[in-house]
């Protein structure tokens, strides 16, 4: 009599459940035992299955749990059994850096990107720079000339709109008076109104009607569906599409389709105008790369859904960090009022190129994109199939490449006193109240990373920021309204940031 006479089981019911026990056995025994990163340093769990990853990452802390874990196993850690995360400043030149002629470019990963093959963002190596070589043209020194009036037009418009709140209406308008305000949708609101009006040729309305748009609605749900749809797509190649066509009217993903589609819409609408002024979609409509190709009419949607979110959430992220880091760093708000209101004779004189000189409201932007990154993605990448060697390990092809820029920031190895907000770290000084800085290891903070794939808008953002803080500094001190605003760092992070509300004070400042 066999076995499965014996237990009263069908044979074929006896091998189902051996395979089921028998094979993941192996899998984690060969992923802690013979996998080729077995030797890499990090929690057994982690590289014996993605399970703990994907857990991390549904609740919105991967970041955070990816910090902890480099402060406990170092520069290089294995978090699953085919990944690996880097905090060691040589990664970004490892990982994202230019590679030299016949090099394998350590490319997108292919289901992280996903949703952005038709864009700048997760297209293939020849693409990217055929995306990037149009684009380009609505980036350059001469546009950011020509695009002055328009954007200082909304930051005038951000100023009305704040000065009316802080102006006590009983009095004819004569008397300023404090008000609180939520600093994070004002600065979604400024930056979406410009970036609308760069990308399309007309804001979305936002600072007119005090109000979202909402394809910010779309990008703010999105940020958490992000989370849903690629774990998804971890565990079920194609589930989302598959959900998508049993649900058509609700699905995971479909925030990005509407995007998409406004985009689309924007986009048709601005060439049926016809008029020639400095846009993107003037950029993309014309401009052709090396090979004579222009942008297909799919390609400029999906360009142009990046633009807008790239251009606004990220910059406004930025803004509210450093408004929040300001707010409860008393001495570098008195630092950076001091060197703005000191610089300039009126506001007036404030423009996109004058604040360029000032070097304290610099040190403050970086300081709080270092603390509080307005891109906490990995972003990840995946090494070239030839293998290569990255921060002194001999990494195989296919292996999954992370850099969180929250554990490259905030690791101790990098930064003196990582966890504090201190501007003067960027400063010619080596040391402030006591704190002696080794910056031997500065070039981790990358917010706009590295190489052939760095953020295009990087000037522009530089330039949005610094004028708008510049002339809020210049009118109000900042003080936080409430306990809720106290914990406004510490949110859910995917591909970009869940933000809470920062309720502030504004204090109005007399000049004069």
């Amino acid at each position: 009599m066999n076995i499965p006479t014996l237990l009263g089981l069908p044979p074929y019911l006896v091998l189902t459940v051996g395979l089921t026990i028998f094979l993941p056995i192996v899998y984690i025994a060969y992923n802690l035992l013979l996998h080729p990163l077995r030797t890499v340093p990090g929690p057994k769990l982690w590289a014996a299955t993605q399970i703990p990853y994907t857990l991390a990452w549904l609740s919105g802390r991967l970041p955070y749990v990816i910090h902890a874990l480099h402060e406990q196993h170092g520069d290089v850690v294995r978090v699953a059994p085919n990944r690996l995360s880097f905090t060691h400043p040589d990664a970004w030149r490892d990982i994202r850096g230019h590679r030299k002629h016949g090099q394998g470019e350590h490319g997108k990963d292919p289901v992280f990107y996903a949703m952005s093959r038709q864009n700048i963002l997760g297209s293939s190596r020849d693409e990217h720079a055929r995306f990037r070589r149009i684009l380009s043209h609505g980036f350059s020194a001469k546009s950011m000339q020509d695009q002055q009036p328009l954007i200082t037009r909304y930051v005038d418009l951000l100023m009305r709109r704040l000065k009316e709140r802080t102006t006590d209406q009983t009095s004819g308008g004569r008397k300023r008076k404090e008000a609180v305000v939520n600093l994070v949708a004002w600065f979604n609101f400024t930056t979406f109104d410009v970036i609308g009006d760069l990308a399309f040729g007309e804001p979305f309305g936002c600072l007119e009607q005090s109000d979202y748009h909402p394809w910010v609605g779309a990008i703010l749900e999105g940020i958490e569906q992000f989370g849903m749809w690629l774990t998804l797509q971890w565990y079920l190649p194609g589930g989302a599409a598959l959900l998508k066509k049993l649900s058509p009217w609700r699905y995971i993903g479909s925030p990005v389709d509407a995007q998409t589609d406004l985009a689309h819409e924007r986009i048709q609408k601005r060439l049926r105008a016809g008029a020639s002024r400095p846009d993107f979609v003037e950029a993309m409509a014309t401009a052709k790369s090396d090979d004579g190709r222009m942008l297909t009419n799919k390609e400029m949607a999906s360009n142009g859904r990046l633009l807008v979110l790239a251009g606004s959430e990220t910059t406004a992220t930025a803004l509210s960090g450093a408004a929040y880091f300001l707010a409860t760093h008393p001495e570098a708000q008195r630092k950076l009022a001091e060197e703005v209101r000191s610089s300039f004779a009126s506001e007036d004189d404030i423009d996109l190129f004058s604040a360029n000189r000032l070097t304290y409201m610099l040190a403050v932007l970086d300081e709080a994109m270092r603390v509080f990154p307005p891109v906490p993605s990995q972003l990840p990448r995946v090494c070239q199939a030839e293998g290569a060697v990255i921060c002194g390990y001999q990494v195989p092809g296919g292996t999954g490449l992370d850099i969180w820029p929250y554990a490259m920031n905030h690791c101790s190895r990098n930064f003196t006193e990582p966890e504090k907000f201190i501007p003067e770290r960027w400063l010619a000084e080596d040391e402030y109240e006591g704190h002696r800085f080794d910056k031997s290891r500065h070039a981790a903070l990358q917010p706009f990373s590295v190489g052939p794939r760095n953020c295009i808008g990087k000037n522009l953002a530089y330039v949005e920021m610094r004028v708008i803080l510049a002339r809020l500094v210049w009118n109000y001190d900042l003080a936080l309204a409430d306990r809720i605003s106290e914990q406004f760092p510490d949110c859910k992070a995917f591909n970009l940031c869940l933000k809470g509300p920062l309720n502030v004070r504004l204090i109005p400042v007399a000049h004069g």
